[in-house]
């Protein structure tokens, strides 16, 4: 199967041999992708530390009566 680049490609892969990610590089890709998906997530959600996390928790427990 070819690309849009005409290269053949194994699965989402379009980038060549010569190009392809070191296991580091994946890894801190991966992590990228993580933080990136977390920052979104907080955002939805209305906080911005750590703290206001915690306390969104807490809050959430003590509505449900746990």
């Amino acid at each position: 199967m070819a690309g849009t680049n005409g290269r053949a490609t194994d699965g989402d892969h379009d980038a060549p041999d010569d190009e392809a990610l070191d296991e580091g590089e994946y890894d801190t890709l991966m992590l990228l992708e993580r933080l990136e998906s977390l920052e979104d997530e907080m955002d939805e959600l209305g906080v911005n530390t750590r703290d206001e996390l915690r306390e969104r928790i807490r809050d959430l427990h003590a509505e449900l009566g746990e």
